[in-house]
Parts: structure tokens; sequence; C-alpha cells
């Protein structure tokens, strides 16, 4: 196969000079090598060098060498007949001369092989190998067609007839009954449920269809001569079949990888191949219509005739060329396409775990890169990793930090393109996404840190409500509490005073003696009034008032029937602290004792007053037999609680069994405004 690429090429590079120098006599030479040739040998090489076991590679290559091999010897056989002046032409009855003999044998031949080498690269797609029984007897008879050229002459068959039946018609419908025959094995492919082969079906059938209708005007055009706008459209018609086959199977290389080439080399190898074979095309017909009017026209108009099918043929060829380029490469994007295709998946980025995933698979079909690995989140935060494609170059790594300010919200890094190298328009799509990443990652993370305030305030409104709740109800209580002590305690002391006041004045009336029963009136009057005192402390202490709450506090400690210090910071003798600040503080102090009588079991009690960074901090502690599980769960803690926190201040409950219990309270240090001093 090495000396049919090498033998391919140079029979190539003959058939050009050569066609270069017939193009006086014969305008489609050069166009013809150009845009039928050139593409066939092209993509048989490439085919052969990239997979040389590949049966239609190698049959490929064979059809270009085939190919140029013969229009070599055609124009090599014009050259002779024009500087020598040998007479190439048959006689109408008997066999040619000698030296048309060694000229037109040679050629008649190799038309035939690259014709029967067409059949069997058509009829043995995908793979090249045999699938059925017939294909392996109908082909190879195929092969008995190169006797022609010799048994026909012999024969005594017309010489006419033997250059329609070897020369021109083998060339005209060989390509249409090999893509009947690539028909034939799809069809019988799909009923045994060969898949690979019965998919090709549709193009088989277009391809019959399209050759066998160009080997009907081939031959049309021969019953007319080799002038005449016929023999134009002919000969365009005649490329068409090595440029669709050389498409095909250039495009099967990289869309079906049969030639198992790898992914990179065979983007940037098939892309140019395709080019080059789409660009030899367009610049045969171009010259061919040009080169052709020249015969019939004044060189102005065949001037104006080469311009006008320069210009007709560009936009076929830009249409072929964008869709190699989207056939190979895929659909790429602009830089523009792709900065708002991410503005638009940035504008909805509300889960980073999501959206890093998607950032990283659209950079990387985006700019066509290798890998892409993408990280979003800032120093301290939790990270949220992305990944697009298999690293395997690590010394070849780009890191872009996703600046938001002076802080670091994620990193991008990527590795090299997959063709080609990095463009500065490139950069700077990176460095705009990645600006746009870090925005999108901050107005999450601001959302996130948004929601969650917005959950800490309805949770603060919960509890706000919650503690107004009790509030109001331990309200209710203490007013229920209050009555019933007047009630069951007060009035019946006052009636049983007014019963005594009633014997009294009964025995006066009666004139007996009533000092006894006033001075046992006196001292039930004293009793009641201690009590009203008692019930207005509980209520609202008058020293709380008058003195403040450190006289209060003491006041109060005095009269428990245990033991309790009072520890006092010097500052805070004679600081009055604003109204409800010292309400809340003696209401603490207060409730803190009563517990520690009722539950506590406590021999000493200890209260301490100190201010600390703007807070007036008040400490109870008992020695008594402490608590275990919730502090907050009795409702008299939890009344001390909504009672402080009321006021912006917050309680801490410190307590363990057998280790008595702590209540420590913060209050904002409010100074009342209206009197005390420092």
């Amino acid at each position: 196969m090495r000396i049919a690429a090498i033998s391919g090429g140079l029979c190539l590079l003959w058939a050009v000079a050569a066609g270069a120098i017939l193009l006086r006599n014969n305008t489609v030479t050069l166009p013809w090598i150009l845009g039928s040739v050139l593409p066939c040998y092209c993509a048989g090489l490439f085919a052969w060098w990239h997979a040389p076991a590949n049966p239609v590679a190698r049959r490929l290559l064979l059809v270009g060498t085939a190919l140029a091999s013969s229009i070599a010897i055609r124009y090599t056989a014009a050259l002779l007949t024009t500087r020598y002046g040998w007479d190439l032409t048959a006689p109408e009855n008997g066999l040619p001369s000698p030296e048309a003999s060694a000229v037109l044998l040679p050629t008649e031949v190799n038309n035939l092989t690259f014709s029967v080498l067409v059949v069997r690269l058509l009829a043995l797609l995908p793979d090249g190998r045999y699938r059925f029984r017939h294909e392996r007897v109908v082909l190879g008879a195929f092969w008995g067609l190169l006797t022609l050229p010799l048994v026909l002459p012999l024969a005594g068959v017309p010489t006419r007839i033997v250059e329609l039946a070897v020369f021109y018609h083998p060339e005209a419908w060989l390509p249409g009954v090999g893509a009947a025959l690539l028909v034939v094995r799809c069809l019988r492919a799909r009923a045994a449920g060969q898949e690979d082969v019965a998919r090709l079906l549709p193009l088989a059938t277009a391809a019959a269809v399209l050759f066998l209708g160009r080997g009907s005007c081939r031959l049309f055009r021969t019953w007319h001569g080799e002038t005449g706008i016929l023999y134009l459209i002919g000969s365009l018609l005649g490329a068409l079949p090595y440029v669709l086959i050389s498409l095909s199977v250039v495009y099967a290389a990289f869309r079906y990888r049969f030639l198992g080439v790898d992914i990179v080399i065979r983007r940037e190898v098939v892309y140019g191949t395709l080019w080059l074979i789409i660009s030899a095309w367009y610049l045969g017909m171009a010259m061919t219509l040009g080169l052709t009017a020249g015969q019939y026209f004044p060189i102005g108009l065949s001037v104006l005739v080469a311009v006008t099918a320069t210009a007709l043929f560009q936009p076929v060829r830009e249409r072929l060329n964008q869709l190699a380029e989207r056939r190979v490469f895929g659909k790429r994007l602009s830089s523009f396409e792709l900065i708002v295709q991410f503005g638009t998946a940035l504008e909805h980025a509300y889960d980073l775990d999501r959206l890093a995933p998607q950032l990283a698979a659209g950079l990387q079909e985006g700019l066509n890169l290798q890998w892409v690995r993408i990280r979003l989140g800032g120093e301290g935060l939790p990270a949220h990793l992305g990944a697009a494609g298999e690293e395997t170059d690590r010394t070849s790594r780009t890191s872009l930090p996703l600046w938001y300010g002076h802080e670091v919200l994620g990193l991008i890094e990527y590795g090299p393109k997959t063709e080609g190298r990095f463009t500065p328009e490139d950069h700077d799509v990176v460095e705009t996404l990645a600006r746009q990443a870090a925005l999108a990652v901050h107005n999450v993370h601001l959302a996130a840190e948004l929601s969650a305030r917005v959950e800490e305030v309805q949770r603060q409104a919960g509890e706000l409500d919650a503690s107004r709740a009790r509030i109001v109800h331990a309200q209710d209580g203490e007013r229920r509490r209050i009555e019933r002590r007047l009630h069951d305690g007060i009035q019946q002391d006052l009636v049983a005073l007014v019963a005594k006041l009633r014997l009294a004045r009964n025995r006066l009336a009666r004139g007996g003696d009533i000092d006894a029963v006033l001075t046992e009136v006196q001292d039930d009057a004293y009793r009641v009034i201690d009590e009203l005192r008692e019930v207005a402390h509980g209520i609202h202490p008058p020293v709380l008032t008058d003195q403040g709450l450190v006289a209060a506090v003491t006041s109060r400690a005095r009269r428990m029937p245990i033991p309790v210090t009072v520890h006092v910071e010097d500052s805070l003798d004679r600081v009055r602290f604003a109204l409800e600040v010292e309400e809340s503080a003696f209401y603490l102090v207060s409730e803190a004792l009563t517990n520690v009588l009722k539950h506590a079991d406590a021999t000493h009690a200890t209260i301490r007053i100190t201010r600390s960074g703007g807070w007036l901090v008040v400490e109870v502690t008992d020695d008594g037999v402490g608590f275990s599980g919730d502090p907050a769960a009795g409702s008299g803690l939890t009344g001390m609680r909504d009672r402080i926190e009321a006021v912006g201040g917050d309680l801490l409950i410190t307590s363990r069994a057998g280790g008595g219990t702590v209540i420590r309270s913060r209050l904002a240090e409010r100074v009342r405004e209206d009197g005390g001093c420092r």
C-alpha cells in the first residue's frame, strides 16, 4: 500500500503538470483534477495513514491512486498526440496500430480497474468486509470486465462500440451499480438484524439515485461529442461521485470511528481534509466554467462568467465548510453567545452544588477545553465543586481566582484547548465569566445570609409573641393570686374585725367592760395593716421607688428566713437605673429567692450586683439541692426569662444535682434620666 500511495502521488503531480499544459486544448483538464482526483486521493491517503489495516481505508487509497494514474495516462496520451502527432485513434474495423495499442490498452485497463474498485468500495460499506455469500461472487465477477479491452477488438467488435463499452460506460454506470449493491446489502442486513449496515439504507438509496442519474447524463453527453453545454454539465457531474465518496468516508472516520483515530488528531486532520476537498471542488468547478466560457465568448465576457461562477459557488463552499466544521467540532458558540448563556444560567443560580458542574460543562464546551475544574465558595465557607473532562496533563494548567472586591469566592482551573491555542479573546471570555461567577456566588451567599437572618427574625418574633403571651398569662395569674390573698386573708380579717367592733358596741350598750375587746381589735387592725403592706411590697415595694434597686434588694434579703448575703459593687450604691431595668432586676431577685425557699432546700443564698461592659449583672446563688435537666423547663424560670428578655437582657441558669443553682442575668445599663447620680 505504501507503493500505491507514492505512485498515486507521483501520478497526481504529473497529471497536474500535464493538465496545465493541455488547458489550451481542453479547458476541463486541470479543473477535473482539482475537483475530483485530488479530493479522492487525499481522502484515501488520510484514511490509510491513520488506519492502514482497515479494508475501507485501503480500498479508498486504491481508488484514489487508480484515478490519479488513469488521468496521468490519459493526459500523457493527449500530450503525445499533440507533440509527436501520433495517431491514437483506432480504425473503424480491425486492430489499432501498435503505438495506439501501447497507449490505449493500459488506459482502458486502468479505467476499468478504477471503476471496479469504486464498485467494491461502495458495495462493502461501512466496514469493507463480506457479510453475505452473494457479495463475494458478484463482486468477484466484476474483475472479468478487465478483459474487455483485449477481447472485444479480437472478436471484431467495431472500434466505436469498444470505446463506449470500455472507456465511457464503466466509469459512467459502475458507481451507480456499486450504490445499488449497497442498497441490497442494507436491505438484507436489516432483515438479519445488522443495524450497523442497515442504518446506511437512506444514504445508499440517495447515492444510487444520484449516481445512476449522473451516469445517464454522462452517457447522453458521450453521444453528442466532447463539446458544448452538455459536455460542460457532464464534466461537472462527473466529479460528483468522487467528492461525495471522499467526504462520506472522511466524515465516517470521525463520526463512527471506524478508523480508530485519536480524537484530537482526528478532529484537526478530518476538518483539514474536508476543507481541502471542498476547496478543491470549488476551485475546479469555478475554473471549469470560466475556461469553458473562454472558448465560446470574448475575453471580457469570459472573465465575467468566471467571476460570476466564483461568486455563485462561494455560498455553497461556505455552507459546506460550516457543515464540516459543525460535524467535526460540534456547534461552537461565539464569545457573545457563551457570555449570554452563562449570564442566563447565573441569573437563576440558587444552588451552588448544581451551578458548579453546570459552569464547568458550559466552559469546556464553549471554549473546546480538554478539562475544567471549578470550586465555588470563599474562605471559611463550604466548597462546591464541579468538573468536566479528564485531566491528563497536569503541567499545562491555568488557574483563575474568582475575586469579588478583596475576597476570593472560588477558583477556575482549566487545561489546554482540544484543538489550537488560546487567543486573547478566549482569555477575555474566561475572565468575564469568572467575574460573573464571583458576583453570582456573592449573591448566593447574600441570599443565604438574608434567608438565615429572616429565619432568625421569624424565630425571634415567634419567641416574642410566646413571651408576651406568657407575660400576660403571668400577670393574670399574679392578679388572681393577689385577689385570693385579699379575699381569703385580709378580707376575712376585716370581716372578723367588724364583728369584734359590733360586739364591743353591744357590750358598751349594756354597760360592760370593752377595754379587752378594743385592745384585741387594735392588734387585729395592726396585723391587717402589716398584711396590706406585705401585699403592696410584693406588687411594687415602695423602697424600690424611693431608694432604688440596691436598697430594695437589701430589704428583700433581710426579710428572708435564711441567711442571704448581698454583694454590691461600690460604684452602684447611689446609681439609679431606668425604671424598667430596676423593676426587672428586683423581680428576678425576688422570684429567685422565692424559688430558693420553695425548691432548693438551701441554708444560704448570695446576691451579687455588678456592672460589666455596659451591662448591669445580677446574680443569685444558693447552696441547695439543685436540679438536672433543662433549666428553662419550669414555668417560674420561663417567666423570669421572659421578663428579662422583654427589656433587652438575657438570662443564664446553671444548676446541677447536689451542687446548688446560679441564676445570672444581664440588663442594659440605662441610667434613669430624672433621678440618681454616680
